[in-house]
């Protein structure tokens, strides 16, 4: 190899590590090494792609063998010399010779370099990955989740930016089922917000049969059932497959009703993205699948549902330090639900209570007290009104420790400690074996004791609290939760023994991979409404 040959691999190699690390697939790291390589070495698309893949030129000439063969062709006369005089420009590969080219790398002819379509007529897209310097097929595991994966069925050939999107998700997923962990990184949140982005144009530019509807809404709802039990990032991938899948349907015209349901199925998918995202804490996206969900909300006519996206969405300012925005939003919510018995009755007013308590507690009027303890009693009074199905359903419902939790995280915030210390004593129970809700609710029981004066008590609960919680399962609200928790004991009573103390546990975040307690639950589900 010269030396000019040389640097070209060596920074081909370069580019496709960083491209590997971060999740990216392997036409993009083409795309990103052709960048990089072409004008200095004057690399062409077709090479870009085998530098991509990290193979040699006998390997590629060995897999076109292999589809020669498998095809029932004789072996073709393609060599290293042929193969080297299509990547240097001298030479353009025939029709046939393109086509296996094509189906090797898994793209179009455009993505080599060459125009015209496939003499194949369809797409080139193989379920397969590079391993070890070669390609090789991937084979899912034998398990229910992963042989659902991968039947799933596939958009248009045409589409190829929404079947990469899906792509992302299933190599997350399968990831997360071998049990590694994947953070949120930016090839996630790109094929997140690319699959929200082509339902919005889907909504405002629009057959599927009843039975896959169905079939379809008893997904979602298995979703919102396993939402307190399921880890954020593998129930992000899930979501966000049928979420896609949903949409692909919707892009052909159907009758009013199915398409009604459709919009209920969207709305619901994208509010629960929406959920995860607050859990994953990213304000930005959780703000976008809200929205999203609220156009899909809205073509429904379904003045419950309108009203559950609404009060689900007034979570991100109250999470994000911005109570009155959540305080129009619940009362948007309440005025939406109207006199309809749905969760969202019972949820919108305790949320304008918890933004009460937020407005109270940094200086707010004295009647905002009033206010919200009479917003606690609507959402009481509303609840007793709730099937019992809606009572028992976290997600898209309201439940009866939820709501405990809340009206003693609104009474703390208050300053109404008897009161907030008797319910979240009850709501503690209510939780029993759900430790990262549990925590929130210790940390709460802190804040009273903060409250009157207490701070040794005040840190002795919180930090117990916070020490039962694996490192891995700290959340963003947690730790939030937790600084707040350490703030107001400083304010309050100064620098008492042991908080410093307290400050260096919740700094240490870094992971142990391997030594991290499984908790109970890994949602954050029970913070929220």
């Amino acid at each position: 190899m010269s030396g000019r040959q040389h640097k070209e691999t060596e920074l081909a190699r370069q580019t496709r590590a960083r491209g590997l690390a971060v999740g990216r697939a392997t036409a993009r790291i083409a795309e990103e090494v052709f960048e990089a390589c072409t004008p200095h070495f004057g690399t062409t698309r077709i090479k870009s792609h085998r530098l991509a893949h990290g193979i040699a030129l006998a390997d590629v000439i060995e897999q076109v063998r292999a589809l020669f063969e498998r095809d029932g062709k004789p072996v073709p006369g393609i060599g290293e010399t042929l193969l080297s005089a299509y990547e240097s420009g001298l030479k353009r590969p025939g029709p046939e010779y393109l086509h296996y080219l094509c189906s090797v790398y898994r793209v179009e002819p455009a993505a080599l370099g060459y125009d015209g379509p496939c003499i194949c007529g369809h797409g080139h897209r193989m379920p397969g990955v590079v391993r070890g310097g070669g390609l090789q097929e991937l084979e899912p595991d034998s398990s229910p989740d992963s042989r659902e994966l991968w039947t799933r069925p596939l958009s248009d050939p045409s589409l190829n930016g929404g079947e990469e999107d899906e792509n992302v998700l299933r190599r997350t997923l399968l990831k997360l089922i071998a049990g590694t962990a994947v953070p949120l990184n930016e090839s996630v949140l790109g094929a997140a917000d690319n699959i929200r982005r082509r339902m919005d144009e889907t909504l405002v530019s629009t057959t599927v049969s009843p039975a896959m509807l169905d079939h379809w809404e008893e997904a979602t709802a298995s979703f919102g059932r396993q939402y307190m039990n399921t880890p954020p990032m593998r129930q992000l991938c899930d979501v966000l497959l049928e979420f896609s899948t949903v949409r692909q349907a919707m892009e052909h015209h159907q009758p009013i009703d199915l398409q009604e349901r459709l919009c209920a199925l969207a709305a619901r998918l994208s509010g629960l993205a929406g959920i995860i995202m607050i859990d994953l804490g990213d304000q930005r996206m959780a703000r976008s699948f809200f929205r999203t969900s609220r156009t899909a909300a809205d073509e429904t006519g379904d003045r419950a549902l309108r009203a559950w996206v609404t009060a689900r969405e007034a979570l991100v300012p109250l999470f994000y330090g911005d109570p009155r925005e959540a305080l129009n939003l619940a009362k948007k919510s309440r005025d939406l639900a109207g006199q309809t018995p749905c969760a969202a009755k019972a949820m919108a007013p305790v949320v304008e209570a918890r933004a009460l308590s937020m407005l109270a507690n940094s200086g707010g009027k004295k009647d905002v007290v009033d206010q919200a303890k009479r917003a606690l009693a609507r959402a009481r009074a509303a609840f007793a009104q709730m099937t019992p199905a809606q009572q028992e359903d976290t997600a898209f419902g309201y439940t009866e420790r939820q709501l405990y939790f809340h009206q003693g995280d609104a009474l703390t915030r208050l300053g109404q400690t008897i009161e907030a210390d008797l319910i979240l004593e009850q709501a503690l129970e209510k939780y029993e074996g759900d430790l990262l809700d549990q925590t929130l609710i210790r940390l709460d029981q802190a804040h009273c004791r903060v409250i009157e004066g207490d701070g040794e008590e005040a840190l002795r609960i919180g930090h117990e609290a916070v020490k039962q919680v694996g490192v891995d399962f700290r959340t963003d609200i947690i730790l939030s939760r937790a600084f707040d928790l350490s703030k107001a004991i400083q304010v309050r009573c100064g620098e008492i023994p042991g908080l410093a103390g307290f400050n260096e546990t919740l700094a240490s975040r870094v992971p142990e991979a391997s030594s991290a307690p499984e908790a109970p639950s890994t949602s954050t589900a029970e913070a929220g409404v």
